[in-house]
């Protein structure tokens, strides 16, 4: 597989073409129709330059191969990488704008016993360009450009915990973030981990100040290991010290995820111990009721139990919300993205070695 293009910051494109002994202004066009989500080959540069930058670069190293529509308007869309692997990502609509769920990694290895996304392991990370590749594939496919964007907010919730791909998702928020590019501001960025402390710790001196949202769905380090096994290695008071670091150094109020599983961590004791937990804590904690994965036996719960448990955390002066499940008719909802398409014509191209070693990890 070539390199990515997409990885590099404009300076390091300006640093690519003096290297090849072109103009500056050379860099500024291959930067912006980068930005426009277009090829290589379809870059407004020279023939000769591009036969240069295509000996090196993969022409497209995301495409979008299918796209599926839900009746809320929810779009997801199956991308193929250029080494044949497959991910998936999420277009919602909302009152605000357009928010896109992308994906960090082919797979994930964190094993969590709710999401589809791990279901086979982690095959691999996705480079920097990769993942901004996803944003700029779908700002065009949905006739977005650079000054009215197709999309406007983006969320690291797809395939992958972003933690466990850490030098890649830092490059690519900086990219993302940049002046002059798709530039989507970091207040309009979440990024959603599964408890990964000392990536954490240092992602509070990072300085982008985006929403951190952890992954949490549970009350007791006990309750969380039987879903969750990163909980073996990190405890919840471990977590809630880390949250809190992230709100001194970046001011950023932080969010908890907190999945209802139906005889698990849904009932009132639960809701009021939870609400212990967070007292007095800079948080909010969105609540979101399970999302079926057909592999997995774990249910939720109706939306009567869902409210009730929101009720409880309001009235104990807890900030909180009940999501609201979108795309769930197209497997687009929370937690059920996968790294290959269900289909077994589509399955993504790996080896058994690969997905071994990306899985070599102890938690």
């Amino acid at each position: 597989m070539k390199k990515i293009l997409q990885d590099l910051s404009r300076s390091e494109l300006n640093s690519l073409t003096g290297g090849l002994g072109e103009k500056k202004f050379r860099a500024e066009q291959i930067y912006l129709g980068l930005m426009q989500g277009k090829k290589i080959s379809e870059l407004p540069v020279s023939s000769a330059l591009r036969e240069k930058l295509l000996a090196r670069f993969e022409d497209e190293p995301v495409r979008i191969h299918k796209t599926f529509e839900s009746a809320d308007g929810t779009k997801k869309f199956l991308f193929r990488l250029a080494d044949g692997n497959l991910i998936e990502g999420v277009l919602m609509q909302y009152k605000y704008g357009n928010t896109q769920c992308v994906s960090t990694q082919v797979g994930c290895r964190m094993g969590c016993k709710f999401c589809a996304s791990t279901l086979g392991g982690l095959v691999r990370n996705l480079t920097a360009g990769e993942i901004l590749s996803q944003i700029l594939a779908v700002n065009r496919a949905c006739g977005g450009n650079l000054k009215t964007r197709a999309v406007t907010n983006v969320v690291l919730m797809g395939s992958g915990e972003p933690f466990d791909n850490y030098d890649g998702v830092v490059r690519f928020l900086r990219n993302l973030t940049a002046e002059g590019g798709i530039h989507i501001s970091a207040r309009n960025v979440s990024l959603s981990t599964c408890g990964l402390v000392p990536e954490m710790k240092k992602f509070s001196d990072e300085g982008i100040p985006l929403n951190l949202t952890v992954s949490l769905h549970a009350v007791t380090d006990g309750e969380r290991r039987r879903t969750m096994p990163v909980a073996n290695k990190y405890k919840i008071a471990e977590i809630l010290e880390a949250c809190d670091l992230y709100f001194r150094k970046t001011g950023r109020r932080y969010i908890f995820e907190y999945s209802l599983i139906s005889g698990e961590n849904c009932d009132e004791e639960h809701a009021l111990a939870l609400a212990r937990l967070l007292k007095g804590k800079l948080c909010h904690v969105n609540l979101i009721r399970l999302n079926e994965v057909k592999e997995r036996k774990l249910g939720s719960v109706g939306e009567k139990e869902a409210y009730r448990f929101l009720g409880a955390l309001e009235k104990n002066g807890i900030s909180a919300t009940l999501r609201r499940s979108m795309g769930s008719d197209i497997g687009g909802a929370c937690g059920q993205l996968r790294a290959s398409y269900l289909e077994q014509s589509e399955a993504p191209i790996t080896t058994d070695r690969q997905t071994k070693k990306a899985n070599e990890m102890e938690i």
